[in-house]
C-alpha cells in the first residue's frame, strides 16, 4: 500500500533535511533526497539511508552539512567517487554530485560526467528508485517523479525507467537487483523488464562475485527467497550464476517410476526455514542440503530412484560454491557443511524405533548446532501427505524429547574423552602414534554407545581392560 503524497512532510521536517535544505540556499546549489529513502517514504516503511544528490561537487556539500551538525569524525569521503558519507544519529546520508553515465559494451566502470537531476534520475536502474524529493526551499517536499514512479509502487511494478537493454547493459547487476526487489516487496516485474533481463543475462559474467553474492544473499534474506530463484532461473540468471541448483531442476521418468522435482523441494525447504529464523547460513544449509543429488541420481528397477550419499557428496561440494561465491571459508562454512552432512540423521531417527546410542551420537556430531539441524530436518518434510507429515513431525518430537533427556543426563553435547591422547602416552609410557587414537576412539565410542557413563573414573577402568585385550600394561596410575 502505498502512502499518501503528504505523509512525507513529518518525515522530511527531521533535522538533517531541515539543514541540507539551508546549505543548499546558502550555496545557491540545488538537492534532493533521491532513490531508496523516497520509495521507503511513500510505502510507509522508515528508512536510515538517506542518498542526496546535488547539482555540482557532492563532497564539498557533505562537508558544509557536516560543518553546520557539528560532524567532526562521522564523515567519509571518497573523492575518487565523487561522493561522501555522513554518519548523523542513527542515518547514514550519502551526497553525491548529480551526474549522466555512459559505459563501454565490455566494461563494467561507467564514464561519468556532470548532469542535471533529470540526467541523474534516468541513469537511476527502476522507476520506483528514481523518485526524488525537493529539498530546497521554493519548492521543498515537492515529489519530482519523470517516469511515474508512485504508479508503478500502486501497481507492485519492477520497471526500468528507459529501454531495459540500455539499463541492464550499462551495469548488468541492475537485473539481480530487479528479481532482488521483486522478492523482498513481493512485485512483479514488468513483462519488458524481464524478457530485457532474458535478453542480457550472459552480461551477468562480467560482474565481480562479490556484487551478485551480496544481492543472491539479500533474496535469500526475503521473507519468501523461493520466489527470486524461480526468477533467476525463470530468466536464465542461475544457469551463470549458480548451474549446482539449476541442475536440480527437473522430473525424470522410467517405466512409471519418477522422482520429485528436487529444484523445487530445495525452495520449499528454504521458504520452510526462513518462516522460523533469520540465520542467513542456515537458509544457506538448507539451500545446499539436496545439493548433490543430480551426481547421486541412480534408477534401478528394484528399488527405482535413490540418491545414496549425496548429503555426503554434498558436504564436500560446498567448501567450491562458498569459494566462488567469495562466501566465509572459516567457521560459517563448516557450519553448513555440517548441517549438509548432518541433514538426513534425524529424519532417519524419526522413521525408526529410537535408541539411546544413535541420539548421543547425533548430539556429538551436531554439537551445538543441533536445534538449528532440527529446525532445518522438520523443514525437509514436504509431502503433500498431511497424514504423513503429521507422522513425521510427530515422531521429530520424540526425538527432541530423546535428544533433551540423553543432554542432560550425559552431558554429551560438544564432550571430549574424559581421557585425552597425552594422558595416554603417560599411562601406558608409549609414544603418540595410531594406537593412542584407536586407544582414545576406544573411550569416545564406549560413552557414545552407553557401555560407560561420562566419567573419568568408568574410563579409566574401560582403557585398562581395552588396553589389556590389546597387551599394554599401564606403567603409571594417574
Amino acid at each position: 500500500m502505498v502512502a499518501g503524497h503528504d505523509d512525507k512532510g513529518t518525515v522530511l521536517n527531521n533535522r538533517i533535511f531541515q539543514v541540507i535544505s539551508k546549505v543548499a540556499a546558502e550555496e545557491n546549489r540545488k538537492a534532493y533526497v533521491i532513490g531508496g529513502f523516497v520509495r521507503d517514504t511513500l510505502l510507509g516503511k522508515k528508512c536510515k539511508d538517506i542518498d542526496v544528490v546535488v547539482l555540482g561537487n557532492g563532497p564539498d556539500f557533505a562537508r558544509r552539512v557536516a560543518a553546520e551538525l557539528k560532524i567532526k569524525k562521522g564523515i567519509t569521503v571518497y573523492e575518487n567517487f565523487g561522493t561522501a558519507m555522513i554518519r548523523w544519529r542513527n542515518y547514514e546520508i550519502e551526497f553525491v554530485g548529480a551526474r549522466k553515465e555512459s559505459y563501454q559494451p565490455h566494461s563494467r566502470k561507467p564514464l561519468v560526467e556532470e548532469g542535471s537531476l533529470k540526467d541523474d534520475q534516468l541513469r537511476r536502474d527502476f522507476t520506483i528508485n528514481a523518485m526524488a524529493f525537493s529539498l530546497n526551499p521554493e519548492d521543498f517536499g515537492l515529489l519530482i517523479d519523470p517516469f511515474n514512479g508512485i504508479q508503478d509502487l500502486h501497481d507492485r511494478i519492477i520497471r526500468t525507467p528507459t529501454n531495459p537493454d540500455i539499463t541492464f547493459s550499462d551495469d548488468p547487476l541492475r537485473m539481480m537487483r530487479a528479481i532482488r526487489f521483486a522478492t523482498q516487496l513481493n512485485f512483479d516485474i514488468h513483462p519488458d523488464t524481464l524478457a530485457g533481463i532474458k535478453k542480457n543475462c550472459q552480461r551477468i559474467e562480467i560482474v565481480s562475485m562479490e556484487r551478485v553474492t551480496d544481492e543472491l544473499n539479500k533474496i535469500i534474506a526475503a521473507n519468501t527467497p523461493s520466489i527470486g530463484f524461480y526468477l533467476l532461473s525463470e530468466t536464465g540468471l542461475l544457469s551463470i550464476i549458480f548451474p549446482e541448483l539449476e541442475a536440480l531442476k527437473g522430473v525424470e521418468n522410467i517405466e512409471g517410476h519418477s522422482h520429485k522435482d528436487n529444484f523445487r523441494h530445495t525452495l520449499e525447504v528454504l521458504d520452510n526455514v526462513a518462516r522460523r529464523s533469520d540465520n542467513i547460513w542456515l537458509r544457506w544449509s538448507a539451500l545446499l542440503h539436496d545439493i548433490a543429488k543430480p551426481i547421486t541420481k541412480r534408477y534401478t528397477p528394484q528399488t527405482g530412484w535413490t540418491f545414496h550419499g549425496h548429503e555426503f557428496v554434498g558436504q564436500k561440494m560446498v567448501p567450491s560454491i562458498f569459494k566462488r561465491f567469495r562466501l566465509p571459508l572459516h567457521d560459517k562454512m563448516r557450519y553448513v557443511q555440517k548441517l549438509v552432512g548432518l541433514h538426513l540423521r534425524p529424519i532417519v531417527l524419526a522413521k525408526e524405533e529410537v535408541t539411546d546410542s544413535a541420539v548421543r551420537r547425533l548430539l556429538f556430531d551436531a554439537g551445538n548446532d543441533i536445534e538449528d539441524l532440527m529446525l532445518l530436518c522438520e523443514a525437509d518434510i514436504t509431502s503433500k501427505n498431511q497424514k504423513l507429515r503429521e507422522i513425521y513431525l510427530e515422531n521429530f518430537k520424540l526425538v527432541r524429547q530423546k535428544l533433551k533427556e540423553i543432554e542432560e543426563k550425559d552431558r554429551i553435547r560438544n564432550f571430549q574423552p574424559p581421557i585425552d591422547g597425552n594422558e595416554i602416552v603417560r599411562i601406558f609410557n608409549i609414544p603418540p602414534s595410531k594406537l593412542v587414537g584407536i586407544l582414545k576412539n576406544a573411550i569416545k565410542d564406549a560413552i557414545l554407545d552407553g557401555i560407560i557413563p561420562n566419567e573419568y573414573d568408568a574410563a579409566y577402568e574401560f582403557l585398562i581392560r581395552k588396553a589389556e585385550e590389546m597387551g599394554l600394561k599401564p606403567t603409571v596410575r594417574t
